[in-house]
């Protein structure tokens, strides 16, 4: 979630009119869904993160996980360096299986809303250790 900021002139911006002291708020939501970028936006693909260039350090501004500029998040590093590596031993040390008997096509993908962003019915699986 980015920190809301406050407009310190007047300026017009793609044909609208934001005044002096308008709070402004980044709209991360729609960014990572914009269908000129992102292809099946409705669907669970995290690898299409790995088939493009996009920085998610705030360079680019398709992808800000992590906010940009001043005020990105001080916990980026520590989750770049960190995530693989837990990943990762979770994948080499167990194999997934879906819950009773459920299947990946069943499951419910959408969302809740909130502070942050989550799914509304929990992914359940179980680790069987390999």
């Amino acid at each position: 979630m980015l920190v809301p900021r406050k407009s310190e002139v007047d300026v017009e911006l793609c044909g609208f009119m934001i005044p002096k002291g308008a709070q402004i708020l980044v709209n991360i939501w729609a960014m990572g869904r914009d269908s000129s970028i992102w292809k099946n936006l409705n669907q669970f693909t995290p690898e299409r993160f790995l088939e493009n260039d996009i920085d998610f350090k705030g360079q680019d501004f398709e992808l800000i996980p992590f906010g940009a500029g001043r005020r990105i998040c001080p916990g980026l590093p520590l989750a770049s360096r960190t995530m693989y590596v837990v990943l990762v031993s979770l994948l080499y040390n167990y194999d997934w299986k879906l819950m009773d008997g459920q299947k990946s096509e069943d499951m419910d993908m959408s969302e809740k809303y909130g502070i942050t962003l989550h799914k509304a019915q929990p992914l359940q699986v179980i680790p069987i250790k390999a």
